[in-house]
């Protein structure tokens, strides 16, 4: 391989390497993630969402479940929500669940720092990974 080949691939490599922020770490497609925030009363578990590969995710709110997908470019989020079912909660558990697929709606960023993602927006929402 000539010489300028092999350092014009050396230079994209650097540059390809600085061009990640420090610490950027990839979206957790393949994991299941959730809600770090206190129980609320009445409920039977703690927000999770478990996101495919290909960003598609099983919802299991405080209350309600269902499905919705996830578009990932960069630090960019977009989440769009499918059909929710109301597994017979109760009114402030509904309008729970409600603000919380409303918040992850309006994410517009994602950032991601060990165990905890944030979905940034008007709200943001601040997940762990499961670890077990």
């Amino acid at each position: 391989m000539p010489d300028y080949i092999s350092r014009m691939l050396a230079a994209l490599a650097v540059l390809m390497l600085t061009a990640l922020p420090a610490g950027a770490e990839e979206f957790p497609f393949g994991l299941e993630i959730t809600l770090d925030a206190p129980q609320m009363a009445g409920a039977r578990r703690l927000p999770t969402l478990e996101i495919g590969e290909n960003g598609e995710a099983r919802l299991d709110l405080w209350c309600k479940s269902g499905r919705g997908q996830f578009s990932v470019a960069g630090d960019t989020v977009i989440f769009m929500p499918g059909t929710i079912a109301d597994d017979g909660c109760t009114p402030a558990l509904a309008q729970a669940d409600d603000a919380l697929i409303v918040n992850l709606g309006t994410a517009v960023n994602w950032k991601r720092q060990g165990d905890a993602i944030s979905f940034i927006g008007p709200t943001t929402l601040r997940f762990r990974v499961n670890s077990n």
